[in-house]
């Protein structure tokens, strides 16, 4: 067989690959079993999804720290991340409703 398409070695590829994926950030080469949703913690149209009734879906949210807007974080860090809305200080695994100022 000869073909006049060029063709790439298993380490150029392997090159090529390893710098696509060097390129994207850390958080999106995690694999979602390794993240989890942390409601609260979501700035203003910054939320992954989830953002109570009459929004659709991510960038939705209406407020900062939107108690029913979630964002990915990674697995085990929602507990410890700052929320300004929720009753504990800190993102949650369930969506809530907001603590008053």
């Amino acid at each position: 067989m000869n073909s006049s398409a060029p063709r790439l070695s298993s380490a150029a590829l392997a090159v090529a690959l390893g710098t696509v994926f060097a390129a994207l950030p850390a958080a999106a080469q995690q694999p979602a079993a390794e993240k989890e949703r942390c409601y609260g913690i979501a700035m203003k149209g910054k939320n992954d999804c989830a953002a109570g009734a009459g929004t659709t879906c991510a960038g939705t949210s209406k407020m900062d720290f939107q108690g029913n807007a979630w964002s990915y974080v990674m697995k085990g860090t929602c507990l410890k991340t700052a929320s300004q809305s929720s009753p504990t200080g800190f993102g949650q695994l369930k969506e809530f409703k907001e603590k008053k100022a």
